[in-house]
């Protein structure tokens, strides 16, 4: 019997520790899942979507593609292109926006956003986004995809320009490139609008490297062969979505104004975000 007592005394202090350690940890998680709740509630209580300065982009021609041996086929031939006034965000959407996104219609959020912290990283642009969620959001915004002509003018303007800044060759001064391949939102992107002395004619930033943005057309190898003269549309359909501008991974030679990239439009990677616009003026 004073066996048994004994043993009683031993496994007593064991049991209310097991038992003080699962009250411990079910307040924790009480506690972290009040914590998203009450984020949550914040975000959704935030502005539909932070203002969002845009270029004004105004009608008329400029010289689309390039002719030669230093471009490539699909980005032949040199071809004149009208576009009517529009407008494009000076800045890729960033993180801090996509949140707001995100609350706001509680869509499934892109991939590796788990390593997302907005204190940190919310001024990165977002990466992880398929074509359809980079359209969704520039609907909810009141906004939409440009055209690949959109965005090649707003990035060359009409002077045939190699890069947004000019033909100097690429520097670490004037845009993000050329950091290899292993990805992490605090090492490899840059914050939206740093590189003030890499604007594009019409003052936009990260219209080279950064991140590669999704445009609204389908991908045609020969599509500036037939395509209209005036505002350009792309193809009517096809298997992979038009992205341009070059990323935080890759060499100069993918930061021409002129060069085209091509994806499947689900694909979701640390390399691709976007920008919106609007046609006519920002207001």
């Amino acid at each position: 019997m004073m066996n048994a007592r004994l043993g009683i005394r031993k496994i007593l202090p064991v049991a209310l520790c097991l038992a003080l350690l699962v009250v411990m940890c079910w307040w924790g998680l009480g506690e972290a899942q009040l914590d998203r709740l009450r984020k949550l509630k914040k975000d959704a209580a935030a502005p539909a979507v932070e203002e969002t300065p845009m270029a004004l982009i105004p009608e008329g021609p400029f010289w689309m593609g390039r002719d030669g041996t230093e471009a490539l086929e699909d980005e032949r031939p040199r071809h004149r292109v009208w576009l009517d006034t529009y407008s494009m965000d000076l800045f890729e959407v960033s993180t801090a926006q996509y949140a707001r996104f995100l609350a706001a219609t509680k869509r499934q959020p892109p991939w590796q956003w788990e390593t997302v912290d907005l204190s940190v990283h919310g001024d990165r642009p977002v990466i992880g986004v398929d074509w359809e969620d980079a359209e969704a959001y520039c609907r909810w915004a009141g906004k939409r995809l440009p055209t690949e002509a959109e965005w090649e003018k707003a990035a060359r303007g009409t002077d045939e320009r190699l890069y947004p800044w000019g033909n100097q060759t690429p520097t670490a001064s004037l845009a993000n490139f050329a950091l290899g391949a292993r990805f992490s939102y605090s090492q490899v992107l840059m914050p939206v609008g740093h590189y003030k002395q890499g604007v594009s004619p019409y003052g936009l930033y990260d219209m080279a490297g950064n991140v590669w943005e999704w445009v609204q057309d389908w991908y045609g190898a020969n599509y500036y062969e037939v395509s209209p003269e005036r505002n350009p549309q792309g193809p009517e359909q096809g298997q992979f979505k038009v992205l341009r501008g070059g990323s935080w991974s890759d060499l100069p030679k993918y930061l021409l104004t002129y060069g085209r990239f091509k994806l499947p439009p689900t694909t979701q990677n640390s390399f691709t975000g976007f920008r919106c616009v609007k046609s006519g003026s920002p207001s």
